[in-house]
């Protein structure tokens, strides 16, 4: 049995003395030790190496009074096990040689055995139970499929996408075709993370407020959901979609166990789109964590008392910045861990 079950709490809507906290990408480059091993390995080296994630993933949490660690990895080993050859370039981020802009490149994608192609994330969350000991939940995650398109469309990142949406609005059949193969190997993905040990898992869209709410439903969240379906019987299952909002009311339909929301949104917008009855996660602006330690931990407490501490996972409202000091980081997590009703 897990000794801190906090986090796992919040997910089924127990009631809870102070909401958990974790941080999106807590596990990296804000951190002196990830910055070493960096300097060390390059990206994906790091990834698919199992000693080496493991290692990061518990970085922060020899660190901090941390609720939760998520393993570290990158939503991209996903299209890389498809045969996708995605980089990371220097001062570019992901890079892909090769976008796929054709039908029959499309066709060409494998939907791959996932024990064959991804046996490196599942032996990285073995070691990582092992150092964890039952102490914390680990989290397990993956790319939303219209997120990954994005990524294999484009070719890189992207302000607007504007090339992954073109090819959706003009060759409808070969996205939806590239987006269900995405989602196949991400369902087997998942699952056999669960498999290997994980406590919960979560889908980050992080391109999904790219989308008009019509378009959203076409290519985001239909195959979020058969992921949510497919899942759900299994583990907990987290959903994170940035600037998502507009689709709060359908995803709370959904055999989802909790919803990110990013900093865009009040607390009370939340709450009353989600009908009070669904746990939410978030939504501290990672900019924000370059206040004073004393504003952090006052606003901190504001957003705890704002959304309620039950049903709720203190969070960022998407991943930590590189440049953040890692003091203001810690006045964050200890205002969750500090939080009293009434402060």
């Amino acid at each position: 049995m897990i000794k801190n079950d906090l986090y796992l709490k919040a997910l089924r809507g127990e009631t809870v003395e102070r909401p958990p906290v974790w941080m999106m990408r807590q596990a990296g480059r804000y951190l002196p030790e990830f910055i070493a091993l960096r300097d060390k390995y390059d990206f994906f080296t790091r990834c698919q190496t199992p000693e080496l994630a493991s290692e990061i993933t518990v970085q922060p949490i020899r660190r901090f009074p941390l609720d939760a660690a998520i393993l570290f990895s990158d939503i991209l080993v996903v299209p890389q096990a498809m045969g996708i050859d995605f980089k990371m370039k220097e001062n570019v981020g992901p890079w892909l040689d090769n976008p796929i802009r054709t039908m029959e490149q499309v066709q060409n994608v494998v939907v791959p055995d996932v024990n064959d192609t991804l046996g490196y994330v599942f032996d990285a969350i073995e070691l990582t139970l092992i150092k964890l000991d039952n102490e914390i939940p680990l989290i397990g995650f993956a790319g939303s499929p219209w997120t990954i398109l994005c990524y294999c469309v484009e070719g890189k990142g992207s302000k607007a996408f504007d090339i992954a949406k073109s090819f959706c609005f003009q060759q409808p059949e070969a996205a939806h075709l590239l987006l269900q193969k995405i989602t196949d190997t991400t369902i087997a993905y998942l699952k056999r993370k669960v498999e290997k040990g994980v406590s919960a898992v979560q889908i980050f869209d992080s391109w999904g407020g790219m989308l008009s709410p019509d378009d959203y439903q076409e290519f985001s969240w239909q195959y979020i959901n058969q992921i949510v379906e497919a899942l759900s019987p299994l583990s907990h299952v987290v959903v994170f979609g940035k600037g998502c909002w507009f689709a709060l009311e359908d995803m709370t339909m959904s055999k989802v166990s909790a919803l990110g929301v990013d900093w865009t949104i009040k607390p009370e917008l939340a709450r009353t789109l989600t009908n009070h009855t669904m746990t939410l996660q978030g939504n501290f602006d990672p900019a924000r964590l370059h206040s004073t330690p004393e504003t952090i931990k006052k606003m901190v407490t504001e957003m705890i008392n704002r959304f309620g501490k039950d049903r709720y996972i203190a969070n960022l409202g998407h991943g930590i910045l590189p440049n953040i000091p890692v003091e203001n980081a810690e006045a964050f997590i200890r205002a969750v861990v500090d939080w009293k009703p009434n402060n």
